[in-house]
């Protein structure tokens, strides 16, 4: 194993998605994940049925731990549920992991539909987080709530990604996976511009956990010394192969096979 990575995200019952999907993803590629769980969710394939929070304190004391012993070479942010957690996770990150590069998923909706953020908490999450982050990872629909403007197109991504790096966020992997059509174009913004990774989309209803699984792939490759852009490639091959080989479990939106080798990329 190479590259520590902290996971601050909630639990998925389903082990589609969120802390479940982060470790698979992070031990697939390589690295060595470690977890700070913010709430308990009980979902399956057809949605989310109920949220169980977890004390801010309790948050704070997870990521002390950890950091005090095993230590982090980046970490992975998503749901965090409320302004409360947030406020919490960022002042733990600046007392115990200052400095560690971090990777942003900005949870807010779970593919079923159900809020995973509170409306007043985006707010807190666009002052507190997004200025720290070395890397943002929004699908459409979360980059329209943190911008406050559509996106329905790809010079409209473009806009967005743009909008968001002047939020603060260093670099912005914007995910098009939204948009109708059968080539699905993500972008990635930086300070040397804006690059479009374009793709086949699969056909497939198994696509529980892809934001999860992106986010935390490029932290992985991050925590093992890739350059971002590398990191986003290495990513979008890992999460294209984990659709493709989808283990068809469910009646709903299921889960990707996380159990997917692809050929690395040797660390720099």
């Amino acid at each position: 194993m190479r590259g520590r990575v902290l996971v601050v995200a909630g639990s998925d019952s389903g082990g589609g998605a969120g802390i479940q999907a982060d470790i698979k993803t992070i031990t697939a590629l390589g690295g060595f994940a470690a977890t700070a769980i913010t709430a308990l969710t009980a979902q399956n394939t057809l949605g989310v049925f109920g949220v169980y929070p977890v004390p801010p304190a309790f948050i704070r004391q997870q990521i002390e731990v950890v950091a005090s012993d095993i230590g982090a070479d980046v970490v992975k942010i998503g749901m965090l549920a409320d302004a409360a957690v947030i406020e919490a996770v960022s002042a733990a990150l600046a007392a115990f992991l200052p400095g560690v590069p971090l990777v942003v998923d900005p949870v807010m909706v779970a593919k079923g539909g159900h809020q995973l953020l509170a409306s007043d908490a985006v707010t807190t999450l666009r002052t507190l987080l997004l200025p720290r982050a070395a890397v943002l990872t929004p699908n459409l629909p979360e980059a329209e709530a943190l911008t406050g403007r559509p996106v329905g197109s790809v010079a409209e991504m473009r806009e967005a990604a743009e909008a968001l790096r002047r939020l603060g966020a260093a670099g912005v992997l914007l995910k098009g996976g939204h948009l109708r059509g059968d080539t699905v174009t993500d972008l990635l913004a930086t300070a040397e511009g804006v690059e479009a990774f374009a793709a086949p989309r699969i056909d497939t209803r198994h696509t529980h956990g892809t934001g999860c699984t992106t986010a935390s792939a490029v932290a992985a490759g991050l925590a093992q010394g890739l350059p971002l852009r590398d990191a986003v490639q290495r990513a979008r091959a890992y999460v294209r192969a984990a659709l493709a080989a989808a283990p068809g479990l469910g009646a709903g939106h299921g889960p990707l096979n996380h159990a997917v080798t692809i050929e690395p990329v040797r660390c720099r």
